[in-house]
């Protein structure tokens, strides 16, 4: 019998490696980034072009290879950064393994232009699919200049993987905010398909922070920094009264590497718990720095998942330090009800004067649009309200409206009839209760507006537009660049449901007009609802951009528990509601309605 195990071609073992280090485009943009930090540089520029299908460059002025080193860097597992198994528990550099190139080298065309600083001619380097096509002596700029184009080219299963554009041109600007992030001394600059997407001077995290989510966190951060003997913790947190109600930017590093780590960011939200609806989500940007002896990197491919050593020390402290910006920093003012003795004083007249406190004389008949006398002056005055509502209800019967046309039980094709007109009441300002004539009905009053605004936005999305107010201020807003990204493939779709928005250059959007039905203070945090959706559910295999922008509008507009309504709106939500085509669901599949049949009235009576 021949044997049948034998060696893989290095050339096939690199594509295998290749599938666990790069997954997409933004992988490659990670570890190249990556390599340019590693290298020692302080200006990093990123050029891509369709999404990094095409092309991934970067360019960095680094310390550049010598033509021996540029051969070398390409070969699996070589690298500079460790010699024994014990090296790798002091790693703080960003790469180590020496798989990164070699992985981008084995399903891409790769050509490299290196120079070290001393040297006067660097070296250009062209690889096809691990193999290697050329090297030569040429004239660059010191440092090091990589381009990787058509990436996936031989893996052709793997290319047809890849999401939109869209989809992949976010994924890479979340590698690129993560790397750039927590290094603020070094400059960084994006381009995508020739326009830019980020200028980033070297200077402070907090410059860096603005720099990458926009101005408007200026207001919103809080400085953090608690150190213990073992280990410190740095960075910003967001202001709790800006926590968002969709996932905000929550960053994690440590020894400035990107990390995600679940229970650490427990302990931040933990932190947050009475200070924040339980349904809103805080920014932070923290970074842990301690011994490398005391943690371990080397747990997965994309080393962004660490061991502590210790968690629960770390966990402390930062719960400790986070608790402590909040205290030093916040400026939430507090009520005070005893008055301070100082400030009463500067309302006294003399020492033997009590303080008074002002008076202001209502009128309570005062009405500006009756004609009439108040007083000296002359004034609408408006007739004391008639409060007989008794004449209105009082006697009549119970089964007024109810012409026995309406059926006995509730059904999606037929609207049950209300026992008597007007005879709607609300239940604990969240429950609409009306008599039916197979008993009565109870109508979950925000599930029915969600419903009735989201058959009203699906429509509006299949063809019809809606009619836009426009604002009077035009209204601008700003966003991190991925959720931009995210917004503007968005924008046909959002002037169907009565948007009116403008790109402004970079992240920043301009609203000239909105749905006729929001209010213009409901602006940021329904589009902030709408990317989030978006981004969350884009990769679900049944996903209805129209559903998604339908649902995520409605439940940003519907009326909320606690709004306590008159009679005519609640009749109104009754009408619409059973216009609607499923009634008896929220679009996310909750009940709206819940009938008492007689029955189950006197067997809860009898009890």
């Amino acid at each position: 019998m021949s044997n049948i195990i034998k060696l893989l071609p290095d050339s096939v073992a690199n594509q295998i490696a290749a599938g666990e280090v790069i997954q997409r485009p933004a992988s490659a943009v990670k570890e190249l980034m990556e390599n340019s930090l590693d290298a020692g540089a302080t200006q990093i520029e990123l050029v891509i072009r369709d999404a990094g299908k095409s092309l991934i460059q970067v360019i960095d002025n680094g310390c550049g290879m010598s033509p021996i080193d540029a051969r070398m860097s390409f070969e699996r597992h070589a690298t500079s950064k460790i010699s024994d198994a014990n090296d790798l528990f002091a790693i703080r550099t960003l790469g180590f393994r020496g798989e990164a190139l070699a992985s981008i080298a084995a399903i891409a065309h790769v050509e490299v232009k290196t120079r070290q600083h001393e040297d006067e001619l660097g070296t250009c380097l062209k690889i096809e699919g691990s193999e290697v096509k050329s090297q030569e002596p040429c004239p660059c700029a010191s440092g090091t200049n990589i381009l990787v184009k058509n990436l996936f080219f031989n893996v052709p299963a793997r290319r047809n993987f890849l999401k939109s554009n869209t989809a992949e041109t976010r994924h890479i600007i979340e590698e690129f905010t993560r790397v750039a992030l927590f290094q603020p001394e070094i400059s960084f600059g994006m381009i995508h398909n020739d326009k830019p997407v980020f200028k980033l001077p070297a200077g402070s995290l907090k410059s860096r922070i603005l720099g990458l989510f926009g101005n408007h966190y200026n207001e919103r951060l809080l400085p953090v920094d608690q150190s213990t003997q073992s280990l410190r913790i740095s960075g910003f947190i967001g202001k709790p009264e800006f926590a968002r109600k969709t996932r905000g930017e929550q960053y994690f590093f440590v020894n400035n590497r990107f990390i995600k780590h679940a229970y650490l960011n427990h302990a931040v939200a933990n932190t947050y718990t009475e200070l924040i609806p339980t349904d809103a989500y805080p920014s932070y940007f923290l970074n842990i720095e301690m011994d490398t002896k005391e943690i371990d990197i080397n747990i997965h491919p994309t080393k962004t998942e660490v061991n502590f050593r210790d968690a629960r020390l770390v966990y402390g402290v930062l719960q400790a330090a986070v608790k402590k910006s909040i205290g030093l920093h916040s400026l939430s003012p507090t009520i005070d009800f005893d008055l301070d003795p100082s400030i009463e004083q500067v309302f006294v007249t003399s020492p033997g004067d009590d303080l008074k406190k002002p008076t202001v004389k209502i009128d309570p008949d005062y009405n500006p649009f009756n004609k009439g006398k108040t007083g000296d002056t002359t004034f609408p005055r408006r007739q004391p309200a008639d409060t007989g509502w008794q004449k209105l209800y009082g006697d009549t019967p119970s089964g007024d409206r109810d012409t026995g046309e309406g059926p006995d039980e509730l059904s999606t094709g037929g609207k049950p009839m209300a026992a008597s007109r007007g005879r709607f009441f609300q239940v604990q300002n969240r429950y609409i209760l009306t008599n039916i004539k197979s008993g009565l009905m109870f109508i979950d009053q925000q599930r029915a507006h969600e419903r009735i605004l989201y058959e009203q936005y699906f429509k509006q999305l299949s063809g019809k537009g809606q009619a836009s107010q426009q604002q009077l201020f035009p209204y601008n807003l700003q966003f991190s660049a991925g959720e931009a990204e995210v917004l503007r493939t968005l924008l046909n779709d959002l002037s169907r449901l009565g948007f009116h928005i403008e790109t402004f250059g970079g992240s920043s959007f301009v609203v000239n007009g909105i749905p006729a039905d929001m209010h213009e203070n409901d602006i940021t945090l329904a589009l902030e609802k709408i990317v989030e959706n978006h981004k969350q559910h884009a990769r679900d295999i049944n996903y209805d951009k129209s559903v998604n922008l339908a649902r995520s509008l409605a439940v940003s507009n519907s009326m909320k528990e606690g709004k306590k309504l008159s009679e005519t709106e609640m009749e109104d939500i009754f009408d619409r509601l059973f216009s609607c085509q499923v009634p008896e669901v929220s679009p996310d599949g909750k009940r709206i309605i819940k009938v008492l049949v007689q029955e189950e009235l006197e067997k809860l009576m009898k009890k």
